[in-house]
């Protein structure tokens, strides 16, 4: 167990003692000697966990009201309420108002550290519970799928980021996946333990990006808004297509991002934080700074490094590999037997263009599942496929002249051959084994009606 600790007591001898204790086990601590002090600790990074006296002198709060304070500004915050003078009552009321747990003074070292080790093991486990809770179900426990070079690339890019602190800008169309991949960065690093927080940037408005952002001093609405930047101290924050930020607050998240210290609405202190920033965005990013959508400066800070989603009509081969296994999921959400494709299906799932990508063709497996009667047990064909899935073929399929009955045999042959194997081509991706295959003709025989079509 790590992390760091305020130790809140008037005595000297008291607080370096615990911190002596805690630093030998791992620990990083601080120390304040009254309420203004610790006040001040705590609006400038949230530690992982308090150990606070009751009584202070010399303090313009008492333990209990700086505990109720505390809780007020991180809710989540475990506290340890110490005290030398300490009554039943007195460690009634600790609880009540939300203390941990309450520790008499003299205390043995194996106690202050098996209540420090399971407060911060509580906090962690109320802290992933929540998480789960309000998780986003299309990344629950999703897997990026694909054996095409592009998606390999992608792997390896999620790998090698994983180890370090750089930032990321993920450029990628609708669909393709670039929060899946954000989350496996996320969850592929040392700050797994800790939240994966998202900010859908066109949802912050004007007049709210900047409390939802950096949070309020004050009472907002009834409440104190924490802030997403502090919602991720230790984790990541993931900026969901960053252009759609209002301007004024991207001139603000330039210096928080570079710095990781911003102020909160209406405050005037410093609060500093450790986050892991990544950024997402499916527009062109080089217009969108022509057009003053996004700022140039913060385009330099985000994209440290880029990753590049590709979308799924540019990675065909990884078209069954990804329908099988959005089948599967599917499935088990319904909780059906999954249903089987057939090899008519699968083609003409790679013939079609996927314009909503990845996620439509996890739509797709989900429609499926519900349209289909449990009852079926046969391989689905075509047959049982949404229409515009069989219509919408790839544009780069040419398309018949309408007076193809008027040219010689051998032209309409030829533009009929063209066509026909260009589609074959799209369904396979290439593979000419495949298409040799799946046509009946000698590979040789193919490479050279090929070039004899001058088709690539």
């Amino acid at each position: 167990m790590s992390g760091d600790i305020l130790i809140v007591d008037d005595e000297k001898d008291i607080r370096l003692l615990i911190s002596a204790t805690l630093e030998d086990e791992g620990f990083v601590t601080k120390q304040a000697s009254n309420a203004k002090q610790a006040r001040e600790h705590l609006v400038s990074r949230p530690p992982s966990c308090v150990i606070l006296d009751i009584w202070m002198r010399d303090s313009d709060m008492d333990g209990l009201e700086l505990l109720s304070w505390c809780r007020s500004l991180y809710p989540d915050l475990p506290i340890v309420m110490i005290s030398g003078h300490g009554t039943i009552e007195t460690a009634v009321q600790a609880l009540r108002v939300g203390a941990y747990d309450f520790i008499e003074k003299p205390f043995k070292a194996e106690r202050l550290m098996l209540t420090v080790n399971r407060a911060i093991q509580t906090a962690k486990l109320e802290r992933e519970n929540k998480e789960l809770k309000t998780r986003n179900q299309d990344f629950s426990e999703l897997e990026l799928i694909g054996q095409s070079a592009a998606m390999k690339t992608v792997k390896a890019s999620v790998d090698k980021l994983a180890t370090t602190a750089s930032r990321v800008l993920i450029q990628g169309g609708a669909g393709t996946g670039k929060e899946l991949v954000a989350r496996k960065i996320h969850e592929s690093s040392e700050r797994v333990a800790h939240k994966f927080v998202v900010a859908n940037c066109a949802k912050l408005t004007a007049e709210r990006a900047d409390l939802e952002l950096f949070g309020s001093e004050s009472i907002q609405d009834g409440r104190r808004v924490v802030g997403l930047f502090e919602q991720a101290h230790h984790g990541t924050l993931y900026f969901d297509e960053i252009c759609d930020l209002p301007s004024h607050t991207q001139a603000k998240l330039v210096r928080a991002v570079a710095e990781q210290k911003f102020k909160r609405v209406g405050g005037a202190a410093e609060v500093e934080v450790n986050v892991r920033i990544i950024s997402a965005s499916s527009q062109d990013l080089s217009k969108a700074i022509d057009e003053g959508r996004l700022r140039e400066d913060l385009y330099y800070r985000l994209g440290v490094v880029s990753i590049i989603v590709p979308a799924l009509a540019d990675r065909r081969e990884d078209i069954p590999l990804l329908a099988k296994y959005f089948m599967k999921i599917g499935a088990l959400q319904f909780g059906r037997t999954p249903l089987k494709l057939g090899d008519d299906v699968l083609s003409a799932f790679r013939a079609y263009d996927w314009p909503g990508s990845v996620r439509q063709m996890r739509n797709v497996m989900e429609s499926l599942l519900i349209l289909t009667p449990e009852t079926h047990t046969d391989v689905l064909t075509t047959a049982d496929l949404p229409s515009d899935l069989l219509n919408g073929r790839s544009e780069q399929t040419p398309t018949m002249p309408q007076d193809i009955y008027a040219l010689p045999l051998r032209e309409a042959r030829e533009m009929f051959e063209a066509q026909y194997l260009t589609e074959q081509l799209n369904r396979f991706d290439g593979n000419i084994s495949k298409v040799a295959k799946s046509i009946g003709m000698e590979r040789s025989a193919l490479h050279r009606k090929l070039k004899s079509l001058n088709i690539q």
